[in-house]
């Protein structure tokens, strides 16, 4: 092979090589990772606010009022405890009716249930005055059948614990009404009915 030839030959090669671009581009880098995004916890809802307590006194008539019967319920409030009383089998006109210091009804006379609920040793009075027991609440007037019903709100007294709580305590309707000036009972007579004040579900 002539010279000339080894030449051409060489120069193919190196053309070859040349044509086919070499080395081959290197490959291209992957994307970056799309960046992670913490999901936020919620904040967890505050608590429902606790029920309003609710109690209940069965009223039953005491040895010689043995057709006085109703119920009294007593709801706490943002302004105090509103007590709503229906009530029959009473003698037409006002009857005193007062929280006394025990719920307990068990003597015939409801004498059992002691005097009237005072934990802050203040004189007997009308529910509105000054000084008045916890327990006072004035008069429920019966019409001529003999039925009763009232609903107001007594201030200064609770469901809950402490001095001040009316739970377990009795409920007294009397025979005349409260004068809401003699001590310490109003003179209001006989006890005719008598019921424990009894905490019950919510309503």
């Amino acid at each position: 092979m002539t010279k000339v030839s080894n030449f051409v030959m060489g120069l193919s090669l190196v053309l070859g090589s040349a044509a086919c671009g070499g080395k081959k581009p290197p490959p291209a880098p992957p994307p970056p990772p799309a960046p992670v995004v913490e999901a936020k916890a919620e904040p967890a809802p505050p608590p429902p606010p606790p029920a309003p307590k609710h109690a209940t006194a069965t009223m039953a008539g005491t040895a010689k009022y043995k057709a006085v019967k109703g119920t009294v319920e007593f709801k706490e409030t943002p302004d105090g405890i509103e007590v709503t009383a229906n009530l029959e089998g009473l003698k037409k006109g006002d009857h005193g009716f007062h929280i006394h210091e025990k719920g307990d009804c068990s003597a015939p006379d409801a004498m059992s249930a002691g005097g009237h609920f005072n934990p802050t040793n203040m004189k007997h009075g009308a529910p509105d005055a000054d000084e008045h027991h916890e327990g006072d609440m004035g008069n429920i007037t019966a019409e001529k059948d003999g039925k009763a019903t009232k609903t107001f709100t007594l201030k200064g007294a609770t469901l809950g614990d402490g001095d001040t709580s009316i739970a377990g305590k009795g409920f007294i309707i009397h025979a005349k009404a409260d004068d809401m000036k003699t001590q310490p009972t109003g003179n209001a007579g006989d006890r005719v009915a008598c019921g424990t004040i009894t905490l019950d579900a919510a309503k």
